[in-house]
């Protein structure tokens, strides 16, 4: 039993998390971008409705409504790495590789 505990712990490099330092900056990278987005549906809006455009400056706040979800779940996102490669159930109670001895047949 404390064999199969194990091998649910294995991490291998292809999935293993990168440098928290970097992933901390791609999420803020990411929520700026969006809330920059979030500011110009914000002043395109205004914009739009002064202009008179009367069809798109709801949609522009609705966008700007949005856009903080999104962000903020785009932020906490975190890197789901996977390489697709099942580690297979094996039976570990007899060997794979038989010894060096020849076998009489």
């Amino acid at each position: 039993m404390a064999r199969k505990e194990a091998v649910d712990d294995v991490v291998r490099i292809t999935t293993a998390a990168g440098n928290r330092a970097d992933d901390i900056r791609a999420r803020q990278k990411r929520y700026l971008l969006s809330m920059s987005l979030r500011t110009l549906c914000f002043v395109g809006a205004i914009i739009a409705s002064m202009a008179g455009i009367g069809w798109l400056w709801p949609i522009l706040i609705a966008g700007a409504l949005v856009l903080p979800y999104i962000a903020v779940v785009m932020a906490n996102a975190a890197a789901n790495l996977s390489d697709g490669f099942q580690l297979r159930e094996a039976d570990f109670s007899h060997r794979e590789i038989e010894s060096g001895r020849r076998r009489e047949l």
